[in-house]
């Protein structure tokens, strides 16, 4: 006999509970990533238009469902906010003013969720007096009323 009981087998056998998940550990890989290639990035139009292609092939190796969401905010997104310039962030469509985040979305599929997400960081310009704001949604389909409620907020948040 090894040595080793019947529960220690079980244990290793089961995944921890502590940690980070595939998911979470390619995410992270991918923003340092980014932030390695930001660092060494020339600045002005190349970068953008780097940037732009990189959101473009992040959205092009998505799920089909989620791809034509995608595709459908980042035309929402470039045509509201034209100043918000498209970038990777966690792997993810983002959209930045001044390098900082104010709106992204999150492929459902790829964070093996039951939907899409499209939310807004702390520097969207959304802050209500009341002390409420929306700062993510979960998408399944884009109705014209849903893209009509985005596109306004999307203009808002890029102030």
């Amino acid at each position: 006999m090894s040595g080793t009981s019947k529960a220690g087998e079980e244990s290793r056998a089961e995944p921890s509970k502590e940690g980070f998940s595939e998911e979470e550990r390619a995410a992270m890989k991918a923003r340092a990533r980014e932030l390695k290639a930001g660092s060494r990035a020339r600045r002005g139009s190349k970068k953008a238009a780097d940037d732009g292609a990189a959101v473009l092939a992040a959205i092009a190796e998505m799920a089909p469902p989620d791809r034509a969401l995608a595709e459908r905010v980042h035309a929402l997104v470039t045509t509201a906010a034209p100043e918000l310039a498209p970038r990777l962030w966690y792997g993810q469509p983002a959209y930045a003013k001044a390098g900082k985040v104010v709106c992204f979305f999150r492929s459902g599929h790829l964070d093996k969720e039951r939907y899409s997400t499209f939310g807004f960081g702390p520097e969207a310009a959304l802050d209500d007096p009341i002390g409420l704001w929306p700062t993510a949604f979960a998408l399944t389909t884009l109705t014209e009323s849903a893209e009509a409620t985005l596109r306004d907020l999307v203009r808002r948040a890029a102030g």
